[in-house]
């Protein structure tokens, strides 16, 4: 059975996504990777990026593909949005894939290696569009897949990944390199060897401004590497991050990731539903939150929207020029920050201890308060005028706030606009099984920049959040 069947016998998909699908996402599946949701507590762990160090495990989560061959390149170059003129060993990039209208089906990381081979990092949606064209186009290139732990048949992986981050990240990482590291710029990759084993290093970090190394190798040493990454860093404050510090990465860093793949509706993408299956994740993506969208297109987003306005480039021929080409000249929607109101948080926290009430308000969890999995989209009103999506929204002890990630109409996004956030589901709640019966709230928020520039809040409602 395909996508396509599954949407064929779906009468509403807005309606099947918001109720009937569990989400791919593994946030609350501890049980599907070998990594607690807590090492320690996650308030050390969020405080760790900013005070000292932190070491994340992402060796199980995010699956990859490998493309090699002749015509590679040229695949890639006809799929992402991004120029790929210079690139090469040493560089990587947050390469985007979008369909023929400019609507996006899933970001990644792309490195290129020496021996003319392509790795991409993450995103299944994507790494899935980039297999069926490899595979029904023609393009002469061989590609190998290496799925996350809880999908892998082989049991295994094919390379570790650690993310080392926080102000003393360079100080752990230099006691266990074998050579002085070089001084380079982000998204630029360099080699480094650790206890005898070669790892390749990204200059990447997932949350705040210190210098940060996502390090990779063959799976079978990430034992060794992490170890003595653990021992080095016992004198510098190293913490160990789990999923719900991970998690919570976003609200900071200003990435929204997995928005829902825009691949559900147009007829030029029928025979690549077709192709997909009716239980991956395509199939199992899951809408939630106050807005209510009439059409699963609703849900859809550009570049633009995630705040990749830099990343767009039209020096060749891709998939969705054209659209991205008109939306360039007027995006309608910028990417922001919002800091929500401290009173009108505490009032939904409040209203679960309140027996004057029927219903109390959508449970509020820390860190992480979205229910989502992947793809929350609460209301952004001004007066009675939807003017934006919030999503990702959670708490940070780094900030002592609550914030969330929001993609808003270009006449509401200068930092200092008040807005309001409609907080739960309407009609008291949908089906999902995270979703305990409730009911709305506004909740006032504060525009901020996104990544939040935590250093220069000066408006009223920041202040008092």
């Amino acid at each position: 059975m395909s996508l396509q069947d599954l949407l064929d016998s779906t009468a509403d998909p807005v309606d099947y996504f918001s109720n009937d699908t569990l989400g791919p996402n593994i946030r609350t599946r501890g049980d599907l990777i070998p990594i607690p949701a807590e090492f320690s507590n996650w308030r050390d762990e969020q405080l760790a990026w900013r005070e000292s160090a932190i070491l994340f495990d992402q060796s199980h989560h995010m699956p990859e593909l490998f493309l090699r061959g002749p015509d590679a390149l040229k695949l890639l170059n006809r799929i992402g949005v991004n120029s790929l003129a210079n690139l090469g060993p040493g560089i990587a990039k947050q390469f985007i894939g979008c369909n023929s209208q400019g609507q996006v089906i899933g970001d990644c990381i792309l490195y290129a290696h020496a021996d003319g081979t392509y790795e991409l990092v993450s995103s299944m949606p994507l790494l899935n569009w980039i297999e069926y064209q490899a595979t029904t186009g023609p393009w002469d290139v061989e590609i190998q897949r290496d799925n996350n732990t809880a999908e892998n048949e082989s049991g295994t992986r094919a390379r570790f990944r650690f993310q080392l981050d926080g102000p003393r990240a360079t100080e752990i990482f230099q006691a266990v390199a074998e050579e002085p590291l070089p001084r380079s710029g982000s998204f630029r990759v360099f080699d480094a060897r650790v206890r005898g084993v070669d790892v390749m290093v990204l200059r990447h970090g997932m949350a705040g401004r210190h210098r940060a190394y996502e390090i990779s190798g063959p799976f079978g040493h990430g034992a060794a590497v992490r170890g003595a990454l653990i021992e080095a860093g016992k004198e510098h404050g190293l913490r160990l991050g789990g999923l719900k510090s991970y998690f919570s990465t976003n609200y900071e860093s200003g990435w929204i990731a997995g928005p829902l793949p825009a691949v559900y509706s147009a007829e030029d993408m029928r025979g690549y539903r077709e192709w997909l299956s009716a239980d991956g994740w395509e199939a199992n993506f899951q809408l939630a939150g106050s807005y209510r969208g009439d059409d699963i297109e609703d849900y859809y987003v550009t570049p633009y929207d995630l705040g990749y306005d830099h990343i767009v480039k039209f020096d060749h021929d891709f998939i969705g020029r054209a659209a991205l080409e008109t939306l360039a000249e007027h995006p309608p929607r910028r990417r922001v920050t919002l800091v929500w109101d401290r009173d009108d948080v505490l009032a939904v926290i409040a209203s679960m201890l309140d027996r004057e009430q029927e219903l109390p308000c959508k449970y509020f969890d820390f860190p992480i308060a979205d229910y989502g999995l992947l793809a929350q989209r609460d209301e952004i009103r001004v007066g009675s005028r939807l003017v934006g999506l919030s999503t990702f929204c959670g708490y940070t002890a780094n900030e002592r706030r609550v914030l969330s990630l929001a993609m808003i109409e270009a006449a509401y996004a200068a930092p200092g606009t008040e807005v309001t956030v409609v907080w739960g589901e309407p009609d008291g709640g949908s089906r999902k099984p995270r979703v305990e019966r409730h009911r709305q709230a506004e909740i006032r928020a504060t525009v901020a920049p996104a990544p939040f520039a935590y250093t220069t809040q000066s408006t009223g409602a920041a202040n008092r959040a």
